[in-house]
């Protein structure tokens, strides 16, 4: 239906059921008396079902439609493999439990009105059940086929999906058993009735090379290929930079630059400068011009829109754009001229931005470096590299010396940084995972994300105050209650934060962070932080990044594989060339929030989906070790057990139901179980030995249990 139709028949009905003398009625009755016609039906429901997700009306379990009274709230369920789970509402921090009674037939991703059973109130979250599905969240569940004589059942992957579904033997497409599947629902069920689907894709066997990724991959509904109409139209963009192109641009090709990235990196779009101007210091931050490329509402734009951002998997990547684009003249690659959106500051000793130009910009790189060649000339003193590459050291050098300058100076200001390692799994020619370790950052690393960092902020703060639209990286202030319970936690230790007028500067977290450095409690301490703070988005609106303590912050520096980023580049050029006009702003403003909105959207999705991938391959890979004695530290504490990481990132947990030499309670308010006999503890940031006790590829769960003596001596 039309939007617009859509809007004034919303009006019509709400005033229909606000009116005095209206009584609750079905939508059936509601539809016979306003005389709504029986091939018409169909509509009006299409308008109570949004004035319901508004939540202007309420619809009662017997489906009665009456104006809200604010006792109905809509959002969006995610079901626990327990059975209950949680309704999560737009703009609201706390989630609403449902329990498994209360779960009323919804599905994972469901978009369902729920009637509060309490308000919660003194710590307590509120509960709630489902009374109406708004939405179904998916139709397409990925699962493992198991097949009988006569008909079939499909194991939903996702666990979330707690039920199996049932094919009919005519629908199974000729699956057999171990067959993964993309199963299309015919039937959600209900009472006492399992769902119905057919399988629409064979996806491989269970045991088949890439399957177990591809899974996910379609779990996600991740787009993997690009359709031929954008194919066609990459082929059309011309492979070399023409002198047209290059016309008005400003000419840096003569400036001595590198880019420096991993080694197996292609997409290369940031390239840096770094020279001396007197005492103060000129970097140039030179970005890969995607958006000479990417045309404006083309089908090129409109499918990197589409999929927001690149996802990064264990052995593969889903880029927003074709690696021909990403790859070839969107890439800075060395030797050749390039396009560019640059941001070219002047800083002085004290990391004091005091002056900076974004230019259109033509660039060729001199060098690809690599993160690992910077860290030998800088940290290792490698003779062989630094003769190697001796023409460019005192760049490299000066970087080294900037780099330090401006984290001293975000320090400073009360900048958070959680050192947690990043995961790295080696997969062999037949994606099993040969090893899995952490992936450390170093100074060549820390220089790069320190100079996108002062290049970002030096951007958002110049569009803040020219006051365009702009799409921003803000990251809000953590909860009140949340900062509150950590505070009170960490006066078991001796420590302490100052809250101020019910919020917390970032600055105070940043020294409880620098305190407990070195400490037997800084997993635990940092651990605690973290999860109090709330998730970084896109917003059209700088409220300021609390993580960075920063009151301007954007996504400027990558839009070969973040959309924001091609989004504000596009601001920025209309900008540059004298386009934004009335028009343009009015343009921008109606379509930036969706854009920020969606691209936040796909950003988790896409970290979910790395997530689980990861989750996956570590599983495999601690498969082969069943049996081993580890070293790790405790890393979640709940009443069913605790998690238990070891030192390759590897998390597996130990059931309470293992440690059988006491019977333990949980204590929620010091994150630990206490043996009731022997007062014997088991709390976050502990180190302890495990065993290998057990894997779950299915659930993605490894299984460990505490080493006795006898099994520690023997190791």
């Amino acid at each position: 239906m039309d939007q617009k139709i859509l809007q004034e028949r919303k009006k019509t009905i709400y005033e229909f059921i606000c009116d005095d003398l209206y009584v609750p009625m079905k939508a059936k009755e509601m539809a016979m008396v306003l005389g709504v016609p029986k091939d018409r039906r169909q509509e009006l429901m299409e308008v109570l079902d949004a004035l319901v997700a508004d939540g202007k009306i309420e619809v009662s379990s017997r489906g009665k439609y009456a104006k809200s009274e604010g006792k109905f709230i809509t959002g969006v369920f995610s079901a626990h493999p327990r059975g209950f789970g949680f309704v999560s509402v737009d703009g609201e921090d706390e989630d609403i439990f449902i329990g498994e009674a209360q779960v009323g037939g919804a599905f994972h991703g469901d978009t369902v009105q729920v009637s509060l059973l309490s308000d919660g109130g003194h710590g307590r979250r509120r509960e709630g059940t489902i009374t109406k599905i708004i939405e179904r969240g998916t139709n397409h569940i990925v699962c493992t086929y198991e097949k009988s004589r006569t008909f079939g059942f499909a194991i939903p992957d996702n666990p979330r999906f707690g039920k199996d579904i049932f094919i009919p033997q005519e629908r199974a497409k000729g699956a057999v058993s171990g067959h993964k599947v993309v199963v299309e629902l015919t039937d959600f069920g209900g009472e006492g009735k399992k769902p119905e689907g057919k399988i629409i894709e064979i996806l491989g066997h269970i045991n088949d090379p890439g399957t177990d990724i591809l899974s996910i991959v379609r779990a996600y509904d991740l787009p993997v290929e690009f359709s031929e109409k954008i194919m066609n139209q990459v082929e059309r963009v011309a492979g070399e930079v023409s002198t047209a192109d290059m016309a008005g641009r400003m000419d840096v090709r003569d400036w001595q630059t590198v880019t420096i990235d991993g080694e197996d990196a292609k997409d290369l779009d940031d390239a840096i400068t770094l020279t001396m101007e007197g005492e103060n210091y000129k970097l140039g931050v030179h970005i890969a011009d995607v958006s000479n490329y990417v045309q404006e509402h083309s089908a090129l734009d409109v499918e990197a829109l589409k999929r927001g951002t690149s996802v990064y998997l264990v052995d593969r990547v889903i880029p927003m754009l074709p690696h021909k684009l990403s790859n070839g003249i969107c890439s800075l690659n060395a030797g050749e001229d390039r396009l560019a959106l640059s941001c070219i500051m002047t800083i002085d000793a004290k990391g004091n931005v005091v002056d900076h130009v974004i230019a259109e910009t033509v660039v060729n790189v001199d060098r690809r470096m690599s993160y690992t060649g910077v860290k030998k000339i800088l940290e290792d003193k490698d003779e062989a590299e630094i003769e190697k590459y001796e023409e460019l050291v005192p760049m490299f050098e000066r970087m080294r010396e900037l780099a330090a300058i401006l984290r001293k100076k975000r320090m400073k200001r009360g900048s958070i940084d959680f050192d947690f390692p990043e995961t790295k799994i080696i997969l062999d020619e037949s994606g099993k995972p040969v090893a899995v370790m952490p992936y450390e950052r170093n100074v060549a690393t820390k220089i790069i994300e320190d100079f996108m960092l002062i290049a970002n902020e030096t951007v958002a703060q110049d569009y803040f105050w020219q006051e365009l639209p702009f799409v921003y990286r803000t990251h809000d202030n953590p909860d009140e209650e949340k900062i509150r319970k950590l505070a009170t936690f960490i006066n078991n230790f001796g420590y302490s934060i100052h809250i101020g007028q019910d919020e917390v500067h970032p600055k105070e977290l940043q020294k409880l962070l620098q305190k407990i450095d070195g400490t037997p409690e800084e997993a635990l301490i940092a651990r605690l932080t973290l999860r109090s703070m709330k998730q970084a988005k896109y917003t059209t609106v700088g409220t300021g990044h609390f993580g960075l303590a920063t009151p301007y912050y954007c996504h400027f520096t990558s839009p070969i594989r973040r959309y924001p980023d091609l989004q504000i580049h596009r601001i920025i050029k209309d900008n540059l060339r004298g386009r934004m006009n009335a028009k343009r702003i009015e343009h921008y403003e109606r379509i930036l929030p969706e854009v920020a909105k969606h691209s936040s959207e796909m950003e988790r999705l896409a970290d979910e989906a790395e997530r689980e991938t990861d989750k996956l391959k570590k599983v495999q890979y601690m498969s082969g070790h069943i049996g081993e004695v580890f070293s790790g530290v405790i890393s979640g504490v709940t009443e069913w057990g605790f998690y238990v990481e070891l030192p390759n990132t590897v998390e597996g947990l130990v059931h309470v139901t293992t440690l059988t030499d006491d019977y333990f309670h949980y204590s929620e308010s010091t994150y630990e179980l206490i043996g009731e006999a022997t007062g014997q503890r088991y709390k976050l940031g502990q180190k302890v030995k495990v065993v290998v006790a057990g894997t779950d590829a299915f659930m993605r769960t490894i299984d460990f249990r505490v080493v006795t003596d006898l099994e520690s001596e023997e190791n």
